[in-house]
């Protein structure tokens, strides 16, 4: 993280320690949508700012902090479906990426899944619990979502196949993956370009989640992920990294599997919005060829 992106960071949390609390509880909620206003600015400047910076480790270090004080800011504004959104988006990220345990992962995804399912509920009534509707009714509501709708919906779906990932030892996790791919298959529907083309990328992960024998569906996977790779314009590395880890691997295709990881190596990772994830990208895709000999 360069030093002007550090300074944002911790100067936009000094703003909110010092005097963005204590006006929400004394004004109350007389001027929510002033500091509506401005909690929402800090979540879009502060992830922003993550998503923008080369330094692993200090995002590591510094985002902890970030998940804690939206849980505060939403524990204030409760409703406020930008926040929950922000809120669910970082807590899954952390939960995927960065998690010092697998019951923190469990803990920081089974918190993202409530904002998300939060979020969706603020939006459309008819999503409250969807989780828990059988999966025709389910499937009828996904289906209604308009495309003003679709960040919080792709969110949920976001949010949800990284939960099952994080709990895929557990058959009950590994049986909601229909819901998210119904979710996703409506993003790409509305506008299958929404945030680079990722709901191509989810899906591609859910059907090489499990092996061809026990129902996994990797080749229609693969159209996913190079699809993900096309509409991102080959700005998003990850997309290469888990085309590779997640279909390359799961049928053996070694040439495939070492080019894919070449390529992230070799591109340039600063790009706008992606910057953090390309870093991470390059560092799992040198780690995937280490260990090629290993697994092929």
């Amino acid at each position: 993280m360069t030093i002007s992106i550090k300074n944002r960071f911790y100067g936009h949390l000094r703003v909110c320690l010092t005097w963005l609390f204590p006006l929400a509880i004394l004004l109350g909620n007389g001027c929510s949508t002033l500091v509506g206003s401005a909690t929402e600015n800090l979540a879009s400047s502060l992830s922003s700012a993550i998503l923008n910076s080369d330094d692993i480790e200090t995002v590591e270090q510094g985002l902890p902090a970030y998940l804690l004080l939206l849980d505060g800011i939403i524990e204030n504004d409760p409703h406020n479906t930008s926040l929950l959104m922000a809120a669910a988006k970082l807590n899954s990220a952390y939960a995927s990426i960065f998690p010092q345990s697998q019951e923190q992962a469990i803990k920081l995804s089974n918190k993202a899944l409530n904002y998300a399912k939060t979020a969706i509920c603020q939006t459309e009534k008819r999503a409250c619990a969807l989780q828990e509707q059988p999966f025709g009714i389910f499937e009828n509501i996904v289906l209604q979502f308009k495309l003003s709708q679709i960040d919080v919906l792709y969110t949920l779906g976001a949010t949800w196949a990284s939960w099952i990932e994080v709990n895929k030892a557990d058959w009950n996790a590994i049986a909601d993956i229909g819901h998210v791919k119904s979710i996703m298959e409506q993003v790409i529907q509305l506008n299958e370009t929404h945030e680079a083309g990722s709901a191509h990328l989810y899906l591609g992960v859910l059907d090489t989640l499990l092996p061809p024998a026990l129902g996994g569906k990797p080749e229609r996977g693969k159209l996913h992920f190079q699809r993900a790779i096309e509409l991102s314009g080959e700005k998003n590395l990850i997309a290469k990294v888990t085309y590779a880890k997640s279909y390359a691997r799961l049928v053996f295709k070694r040439e495939l599997h070492d080019q894919l990881l070449k390529d992230v190596i070799d591109a340039e990772p600063r790009s706008a919005g992606f910057t953090l994830i390309n870093t991470l990208a390059q560092q799992q895709a040198r780690e995937l060829l280490g260990s090629a000999d290993d697994y092929f």
